[in-house]
């Protein structure tokens, strides 16, 4: 079993991605398979993303600042805080910041399926999830709102926002692989017995079967974006033996 891997964005160097753009690869849980890959983008104002969610769906997430997204040959999109996108496989796109503004977004790709190629369906365009829009849902002390998943525009993986309360709830583990990115907040990860510091701009990976648990030491709410992979509830957990 894969022991996880924590990272900071900020320790992470940046490759050009085009006009007033760079991208960080923060994940990739594959180890040579098909696996998550998370990177997290920048873009200066006016500053622009050209590219193809090759063989598997992307999810995206605006995390700051202003934009649009233009894929598909649909209308623009507009890019703001809070606003969850969904990037069909084989897509073309193209992301360009507002003038006065720059933009953030967390993009994940999806382990490609089993002889996935070619482009995406003629007349098929992105789908769009807003945090606002998402019902609460509850597990525990901890309050979660999925914006893609099964029923929600993604049969095989589940996006969502969650905030964690000051404290530290039982260890636990998951089914499913799991890329966790803190927006807000700090605290310390217990991933299988070792601990990693935590704040905004962290970014974790939860294989499936590792016991962990994401403890808030501050006095406000952590708020983490999770991606995983195959599709499930977050609140799913694994029966722990001893």
């Amino acid at each position: 079993m894969s022991a996880g891997v924590v990272v900071r964005a900020a320790d992470i160097a940046r490759r050009v991605a085009g006009p007033g753009a760079s991208l960080r690869f923060l994940i990739e849980t594959g180890n040579g398979a098909p696996g998550l890959v998370r990177r997290l983008a920048d873009l200066a104002p006016g500053g622009r993303i050209e590219g193809r969610s090759v063989d598997a769906d992307e999810l995206w997430f605006v995390l700051g600042g202003a934009g649009e997204l233009e894929a598909g040959g649909q209308p623009a999109v507009p890019l703001h805080p809070d606003r969850g996108v969904l990037i069909p496989s084989g897509m073309a796109f193209a992301v360009r910041a507002a003038g006065g503004a720059g933009l953030r977004l967390d993009m994940v790709a999806l382990p490609a399926a089993p002889g996935a190629a070619g482009l995406a369906p003629a007349g098929t365009g992105p789908a769009v999830s807003d945090f606002a829009d998402a019902e609460i849902e509850t597990t525990g002390d901890r309050q979660f709102r999925v914006l893609f998943g099964p029923g929600k525009g993604c049969p095989v993986a589940t996006q969502f926002v969650g905030e964690i309360p000051p404290g530290r709830a039982p260890d636990h583990s998951h089914p499913y692989d799991e890329v966790v990115l803190i927006l807000q907040g700090e605290g310390i990860a217990h991933i299988g017995g070792a601990e990693h510091p935590l704040a905004a701009g962290t970014c974790a990976h939860l294989p499936p079967g590792l016991l962990h648990c994401l403890e808030n030491t501050g006095s406000a709410m952590m708020r983490v974006l999770g991606v995983f992979h195959p599709a499930d509830s977050p609140a799913a957990k694994l029966e722990q033996r001893g």
